[in-house]
């Protein structure tokens, strides 16, 4: 009966999709393109803005182009550096203060996907001054229209520039959740390739490496659709032919273009798709021990993908013929282990362990309950998994 509600439910939501008021932001794409958004966000009227960043980014030197670009165009704004990865409850209201005190009038995020998500926490709480973060947990709970919100990524992996996602940590109960809803979409995205050029390898890596989970969770799913797969199909067919390039050698402006791209399709997919299990536990492990998220699902991804069995053979068999890593002779089962074990070989040349070696076991059966509340009934799995599935996945994760 549970697994019955769990489909009954996933079944609703995806109907329910159809009448979303969705929007794809606007974008402004390849080399130098951030060089335009000043000019933007002048075009829309707003004289004052406030930037979430972190302290990293400030210090790269990657904004100072575009805040001297503000300034010509004369816009005000306000900085805000201090988002962590897995941004706090915290870091919003924090944020949320800066804007107020000096009178802003839209966000830009200038970063990965943690300030990202911050700004767009903040977002949230200026449509709904009335809410806070953990009231507004789950689907649907802003329903507001919030102030515009202008995204530069700076690393090619969490999609947060197409999502309606916004993933919070809270740091004093280590529960680490997302706030779901389409008034949370960038109204306008900057790919520039020029700003993951001098990204660190490891962040390359697991960036890249979360951007296929959330392209492989998307078309697995049971609510994906003929867009969905096809945005899912171009990313991992992208990310194959990419990845290692854009890690082994960061210059290579075309292996970083198509990675942006690659991220940005992503997002597209599993925003209307949803992800799945591999992001429940991921969510879980970041926010007992603060993992990088990218990280998280780059190790957990191979773990669940052989976890789940025959039930995803099919669509990884799809996925492998996309990825060009088995043969058209090679049966259905055949494939998909192919593709599987090209994910294992990725992570291995990426330098990404197997394993995680900061699961504690006494941690376990809270996590595991943690990770099936986000899963269920919500995500359209191929293979609904239980508490004890939770648990021992955490286990062979942590082995």
């Amino acid at each position: 009966m549970y697994k019955l509600y769990c489909r009954s439910f996933q079944g609703v939501m995806k109907v329910s999709t159809l009448f979303l008021p969705w929007r794809e932001p606007q974008l402004l794409e390849g080399e130098n393109s951030l060089a335009e958004l000043p000019r933007l966000i002048k075009r829309e009227g707003i004289e004052t803005v406030l930037i979430v960043s972190d302290t990293g980014i400030a210090a790269t030197g990657l904004m100072d182009g575009f805040l001297d670009g503000m300034r010509r165009e004369g816009i005000t704004f306000a900085m805000y550096d201090k988002t962590v990865p897995n941004p706090t409850i915290d870091n919003i209201e924090e944020a949320l203060q800066l804007y107020k005190a000096n009178d802003c009038q839209g966000l830009v995020a200038f970063g990965g996907g943690s300030s990202i998500d911050c700004a767009k926490g903040v977002g949230a709480r200026l449509a709904r001054p009335s809410k806070t973060i953990p009231q507004m947990k789950g689907i649907l709970k802003v329903n507001k229209k919030m102030p515009p919100l202008f995204v530069v990524p700076t690393t090619a992996g969490t999609g947060s520039e197409a999502t309606l996602a916004c993933v919070v940590s809270n740091s004093e109960t280590h529960e680490k959740y997302a706030l779901m809803d389409t008034a949370l979409i960038p109204h306008f995205a900057v790919l520039d390739p020029l700003l993951t050029v001098k990204l660190p390898r490891h962040i390359t890596s697991t960036t890249g490496m979360d951007a296929l989970t959330h392209a492989v969770e998307a078309y697995i799913g049971k609510s994906n659709t003929k867009q969905t797969r096809q945005w899912s199909v171009d990313a991992v067919k992208l990310i194959f032919e990419n990845l290692y390039e854009a890690y082994s050698n960061g210059d290579n402006i075309a292996a970083r273009t198509n990675m942006q791209k690659a991220a940005y399709l992503a997002g597209m997919a599993f925003t209307r798709a949803y992800v799945g299990n591999v992001h429940a536990i991921a969510h879980t492990l970041s926010g007992f021990y603060n993992v990088p998220h990218g990280l998280a699902n780059a190790v957990i991804l191979p773990h669940v993908l052989d976890y789940y069995g025959e039930s995803v053979h099919e669509p990884l068999a799809e996925l492998a013929d996309a990825a060009g890593v088995c043969a058209a002779s090679e049966s259905t089962r055949e494939k998909a282990m192919k593709f599987i074990q090209a994910i294992k070989d990725l992570n291995e040349e990426m330098d990404i362990s197997v394993n995680v070696d900061c699961i504690i076991d006494s941690d376990i059966p809270l996590m595991a309950e943690r990770a099936i509340q986000e899963a269920n009934p919500l995500y359209p799995v191929p293979k609904i998994l239980l508490k004890e599935d939770m648990d021992k996945l955490l286990r062979t994760i942590g082995a």
